[in-house]
Formats: structure tokens, sequence, C-alpha cells
């Protein structure tokens, strides 16, 4: 029997090149069995189908009965051949009677294959894969539901194995293969281990993107759409929670994080229950805190924890303070960063890219307006990486101003957060530019269109407090702790630049609300007569006096730039080439002097002959 297991594994593998003896019938005396194995592999070579089953079937239950291998099935280097092989002939013979015999060994091996991982040193991805893929293909012959074994496939294998290349291309190509038949029979199952997969995306870089972004779209579901958001956006945090692990814990491929994710659930009990009796927690350290090794981070630090799940909680909301991850990311910051935390920087907008479409495509509403507050508060907590924050910055601008172009009402549904925000104009210079893009958006949107009234007074009081600020002070608000002495002219432009935002949200809300023009006028006169350093800024409120007084010009000019239904006395500037239409840019009216300056004639722009 052992030399027939030895055969089965050892030999197999060379199967196809090497000689093989004949055999006598297994009758004969002498070393009958030994010579039985090698005349049943020189039949297999010989290409009998029969043999060939019975062959790859006896390695499967030789690996079953030898005691060394029953506790480890993965380190008998024939049994993934084994697999393999008799996956392909299942396939090639289309035969049910094959896959009905095959099935209940793969189903055993499969389940003594889990039971072995915690225990083993050995990588099953590879195996366990196979198996699964023989469950897809033939479930439907043998009853076989896939689901468990797929999410014990993430929960006990994948979690452990994600750092090696090896299993992560495999489990990758596993995906790209079956992707339709996962969404159409298990579409909960991606969306459920997101976190899972983007470790995986995380840890072994570019070499796996392009071929990632194929399925990538198929993580996003009602359930992880939230989720999500946090987990792109905090990729290369990712990378520095796992580089730390590795260098305080060793290789990541076993059981490192799971076992850290697993032994801290004491000590996250005994931190709630301290901090519940005393009002102090485990993390606040005593005297020796300061002792202890800055490069290792809290096990159970609750950021630490949320980056290094495997499946989705839920859970959008992150635990922003962390001291722990603060010096991490600092101590990231301050050395010289890894390849793979390059990498990181560089995979984290493409994928927000491909998020964003398919929300602005495909998801509903409801969830894009819950993911918008999220996206304000994310505006400048970021990783602290100048190029990598201009380029997600960017993005989510972005998608929030196509959102508001979606759905205008937004802004009147999301009013309080929004008024929060352009309270918080003057904290940095990232929440200053948030503010200058939802004041664009109230104006450009009337604050949420005509029939949203009260949310765009509301509206309209925040933008006027937001005026009144700053032309009481002689700069943007910008603390002066945050900006360096040579901050004067960029604290004069980026007043000036907020304030024709302002001036110009107000006028548009005006154009949209006639009950408050009068207001409108009080706030854009006092600009206009304030004769502030930067004549841009009184410049513009003037014109925009002397628009608003004429109703049918003002809607044609400060009205919405799309979606505007055609009101009689209005000018449709889109028009411009093909009717007889006076388009008169006004930024060269503003140029003329005298009074009153909104009414022109084409004298005043033409020269005089």
């Amino acid at each position: 029997s052992s030399v027939c297991t030895k055969i089965s594994t050892a030999g197999l593998a060379s199967l196809p090149d090497e000689p093989l003896h004949s055999r006598a019938s297994p009758e004969i005396a002498g070393d009958s069995r030994t010579e039985f194995c090698l005349r049943s592999a020189e039949e297999i070579k010989m290409g009998d189908p029969d043999k060939k089953w019975d062959f790859y079937l006896r390695t499967l239950s030789s690996s079953a009965r030898d005691s060394n291998l029953a506790g480890d099935p993965a380190s008998d280097p024939a049994l993934l051949n084994a697999v393999r092989k008799l996956c392909q002939l299942c396939k090639e013979e289309n035969s049910e009677d094959l896959v009905a015999r095959v099935y209940p060994h793969f189903n055993k091996l499969f389940q003594r294959s889990v039971a072995s991982l915690p225990q083993s040193r050995s990588s099953y991805g590879l195996l366990l894969l196979e198996i699964i893929q023989f469950f897809l293909d033939f479930g439907e012959i043998v009853l076989h539901d896939a689901d468990p074994s797929l999410r014990s496939f993430f929960r006990s294998c994948l979690s452990r194995e994600f750092a090696d290349l090896t299993v992560a291309e495999a489990t990758r190509n596993f995906l790209n293969v079956n992707k339709r038949k996962l969404l159409a029979s298990y579409p909960a199952l991606l969306p459920q281990f997101f976190p899972l997969l983007l470790k995986l995306i995380a840890w072994n870089g570019e070499k796996l993107l392009k071929s990632f972004l194929k399925v990538f779209p198929e993580l996003i579901s009602p359930a992880s759409f939230l989720p999500l958001f946090p987990s792109l956006v905090d990729l290369p945090m990712l990378v520095v929670a796992m580089e730390r692990v590795e260098r305080s814990s060793g290789s990541l491929i076993g059981s490192s994080i799971a076992s850290i994710q697993n032994s801290t659930a004491p000590e996250m009990l005994l931190a709630l229950m301290d901090e519940a009796y005393t009002g102090s927690t485990i993390g606040d350290g005593g005297a020796d805190s300061e002792s202890e090794d800055t490069n290792a981070i809290d096990a159970a630090d609750p950021l630490f924890l949320e980056l290094l799940k495997d499946e989705n909680d839920g859970l959008a909301e992150r635990h922003r303070t962390s001291p722990s991850m603060a010096a991490a990311l600092q101590a990231a910051v301050n050395a010289p960063q890894s390849d793979r935390l390059k990498q990181s920087l560089k995979i984290a907008p493409g994928l927000l890219d491909v998020y964003c479409a398919i929300a602005i495509r495909d998801v509903n509403d409801s969830l894009i307006c819950s993911l918008i507050p999220l996206l304000m508060a994310r505006n400048d907590v970021l990783f602290p990486d100048k190029n990598y924050s201009y380029q997600v910055r960017k993005r989510l601008l972005e998608f929030m101003l196509a959102s508001f172009q979606r759905a205008p009402n937004f802004i009147a549904l999301l009013k309080k957060p929004i008024m929060d925000r352009l309270g918080q104009a003057y904290d940095s210079s990232a929440k200053t530019e948030l503010a200058l893009q939802l004041c664009w958006a109230i104006g450009e949107h009337g604050g949420g269109g005509t029939s949203h009234r009260d949310a765009a007074r509301e509206l309209f009081e925040n933008l006027e407090l937001l005026l009144y600020e700053n032309l009481s002070s002689s700069r943007l608000g910008l603390r002066e702790s945050a900006l360096g002495s040579d901050s004067e002219n960029f604290r004069k432009s980026s007043q000036s630049r907020l304030l024709c935002f302002v001036i110009t949200a107000i006028a548009k809300l005006a154009t949209h609300h006639h009950e408050l023009l009068p207001r409108a006028r009080v706030s854009l006169g006092k600009v206009a007569r304030s004769r502030i350093s930067d004549v841009r800024v009184w410049r513009r409120a003037r014109d925009y006096l002397g628009l608003i007084d004429d109703p049918a010009i003002s809607l044609s000019v400060l009205g919405p730039s799309q979606g505007r239904v055609q009101k009689p006395g209005t000018v449709n500037w889109s028009d411009g080439g093909t009717k007889m239409i006076a388009h008169i840019p006004f930024y060269l009216l503003g140029e003329q002097e005298g009074s009153p300056f909104h009414d022109f004639s084409f004298s005043d722009i033409f020269p005089r002959t």
C-alpha cells in the first residue's frame, strides 16, 4: 500500500514522459501490489479512459487512507494533479456517471482540506479552487449548492493566502472565468467579501490590476455600495497596516492577520467594559506608554481592525481618531515609500473612477444621496500624500457635482450637511475648495429647485453669513497657524475667489426664487460699495445688481445651464448660431463705465468709426 501511495504521489507528475514497467496480474506472487500500480500507470499512459478514472480515484483514496496525509491533504504533491485530471476527464467525457463517481471523493477532500487549514502550513488555494470549479460546473448534476463551499474558501483559505501571488492569480482567473455564473447564482458573494478582494489587489499590486478591473463592478451592490467607498479611499492606509503586520508578525501567508483579528475580541470587550465603568479606555495608556515600540500598531485599534477585515459588515462610517494609525501614517510619509505603497497610490484613483462611473449610471438616488455626506466628510481626510490627495479630491468633487446635476433636489435634502461645510470654509484649503464647489452647486441648481423654497431660503441665509464674515475681515479665514509667513497673496486670492463664488450663488438663488430678490440686492449692494482691494469682486457684484433688475435677461444668464424651461422674454444662448440672438458677452459689458450698468446698447461694445 505504501509503495502504491508513493507511485501515485511522487511518480504521477512525470507520468507522460517517463517509461513504465509492464505488469502481471494482481494475483501473481512477489511484489504484486507494486507491479499492479506500475501496470495501472502504464495503461493510463496508453489512453484507456476507464483506467484513467480508476487511477486518479485511487490516488484520492490512498491520500485519504494515508495517516501522514489525511490530516494535511495539500502536502501530497500529486493530489492537485489528480483533481485537475479528473475535472478535465469529466468535461471531456461528458459522463454523468463519472461525475457521480468523482463527486463524493471531491466533497470529502474539500471538507478535509478546510478542516486542516488552521493547523497546516501547506497552501490549499489551488486545490480548493479546482474542487469549487467542479462544483460550479457539475453542481446541477450532483445537486450540490456551491455557495457554502465558496464562502468557506474565502473565509478559511483566501483570508490566509491572499498574499501568495500564485493563489492570488488563480483566484483572479477563477473569478473572471465564472463572473457571469457567480453574478447570476450568487450575487451577494463578491459584495460580501469585497474587503478581502481589496486586500488581494492592494498587496499584489499592478500585476493583477488589469484583470481585477473586469470583476470589480461585481463588487458593487446595494449592500456594499456605501461601505466600499471608504475602503477605496483608504487603500494606501490598508497597505500601510498590512506592511506593519508583516514587519511585526512575519509573512502574511498563513494566519497572521486572521489570528490578530480573532485574538482581539477579549481585548475589545475589556476596553468597552473599562470605558463604561471608569470613563477611560485601555488605549489611554499610562506613564510607560511612551516607552512602547512606536512602530507597533495596537491590535485592538478600531481603525486597524476595520482596515484588515475580510467581510463587509455594512458599516460605512469608520473610526477616524486612531493614534496608532496616525503614527503609522506619519512614519510612512517620512520614510521612503515601498513599491507596494506607491502602486496603491496609483491604483486607488483608478478604482474610484470605475466606482463613480457605475454609481452615476446604475445606482439609485437614495444610495447616492446617502453617499454625498460621506464624501464631504472624507474630502480632507485622505492619505497624506500630496499627489494622491489631489487626485482623489478632484474625483470626489467631480462626482458630487455630477450627482447634483443628476438630481438637483439632493441640495435641498442635504441642506444640513451642506450648511455645516459652508461654515467650515475657513478651516483648511481642502474645506475651502469644497465650500466653493457647494456654493456653485447651490446657485446653479437654485437650492434644489423652485419647489424647495424653504431649503433655498436657509441656504441663502448661510451664503449671506459667509459673505458678511469675509467682508468684515481682511482675510478668507484660513487659520494663521496653518499658513506660512509667505501666505499673504494666497489669502487674498482665496478670499477673492470665495467672494466671487458666494455672490454668484446669491444672484442665482434670487433669480430662481424671486422672493429673495430684495435681500440679494442688499447683499450685493454691500459688496459693490465695499471697494475691497480686488476689483473683480465688487465689479462682479455691481454687474449682478444690474442683471437682476431685468428678470428675463437675468434668467437667461444666471438661470440653470441645463433643463431650463423656456419662458417668454428669455434668451436661449445655445441657439445663437442659428437664430437672430444678441449673444453679448456680459464680461465685456462689465468693463464699460457709466450708469446704469445694465442699460447697454451695441454702441457700448463696438468701437465708433
